[in-house]
Parts: structure tokens; C-alpha cells; sequence
């Protein structure tokens, strides 16, 4: 098997960075954990942006209200080189146990703080914010690397 990137995002909140797009360019697929768009961003317009990088799966956020996310789900299972990810926005509302469930990664945002941890042998990653800075937290993507049931992450930070 070949060892596949895939980039995390989360946050946009209508606004898909540069630096963003650059940082997740060359990813086989791109995860993005919800809070997509705002009243002053499209969501499309972050979406469409994202999927010229690469295949999508897009999970809505507690922001994602409109008429545009009723068909975006709560939560999305994707799996790369027998790597197995469960991904959705508030990490406080998994509904899953992920160990049972085979899943090696939990993909989630909201909190808009990078964050990796690593427990009971299940990656949990939170991207950060890549859209409009909150208080003082770094603006952030990440990188996923699958391979052979293996992976690893990435944080990458934007801006300070």
C-alpha cells in the first residue's frame, strides 16, 4: 500500500485562507469537521475551493444552520490504507465508542484549538480554526498520513 495524505480543516467559517489551500495541497482527500460557512462567507464557495484540492467529506457544524447544510451529515466514516476515521464537529457529542467500533481516528473541531491525543490506541485530531481568528489561538490545518493501518499527524499552524 501507498502511504496517502489526507488533510484535516475545520472552522472556515467562511473564509479559506491561502495559506490554508497551500498547506493542504497534495492531499488525496481533504475531511473538513464542520462550521463551514457564516452569514458573511459562502459555504459553497469554501467547499467548491476545497474540492478543486481534492475528493471531500463534510460534516456540518453547530454554526451550519441555513437551508444550504440540510443535506451535510452529523457525521461521516471514511477509510485509506485500512486506516478507519470517524469524523464530526463536537467531540463532546460522540455517540460512538470508537475502540469498539474500529475506528483508529477521530476527527472532530469546534473547539477551534489544535489538539492530538491518543487514547485507548484511538488518534483523536482536532485541526484548530483555518477561518477567522478566535481570541488568541493559532489559525491551523493538519495533516493525516495513512499507511498500512498506521497514522500520523501533522498540525499545521497558519498564523500565530
Amino acid at each position: 500500500m501507498a502511504r496517502t495524505l489526507v488533510g484535516l480543516i475545520a472552522d472556515t467559517h467562511g473564509l479559506l485562507r491561502p495559506e490554508a489551500v497551500a498547506a493542504l495541497a497534495g492531499a488525496a482527500h481533504i475531511v473538513h469537521a464542520g462550521d463551514i460557512g457564516s452569514r458573511t462567507g459562502e459555504p459553497r464557495d469554501v467547499l467548491d475551493a476545497l474540492a478543486r484540492i481534492a475528493p471531500l467529506t463534510v460534516v456540518r457544524g453547530n454554526n451550519d444552520r441555513a437551508g444550504w447544510a440540510a443535506s451535510i451529515p452529523q457525521t461521516a466514516d471514511i477509510e485509506f490504507e485500512a486506516v478507519r476515521i470517524h469524523v464530526l464537529h463536537i467531540l463532546g457529542e460522540l455517540a460512538i465508542d470508537p475502540v469498539a467500533a474500529g475506528v483508529n481516528v477521530v476527527v472532530s473541531g469546534h473547539s477551534h484549538k489544535p489538539h492530538v491525543e491518543t487514547r485507548g490506541g484511538v488518534l483523536f485530531v482536532n485541526p484548530g480554526s483555518a477561518g477567522p481568528r478566535r481570541f488568541k489561538l493559532p489559525v491551523s490545518v493538519a495533516r493525516l498520513w495513512v499507511e498500512d493501518g498506521r497514522a500520523d499527524i501533522e498540525l499545521v499552524t497558519l498564523l500565530q
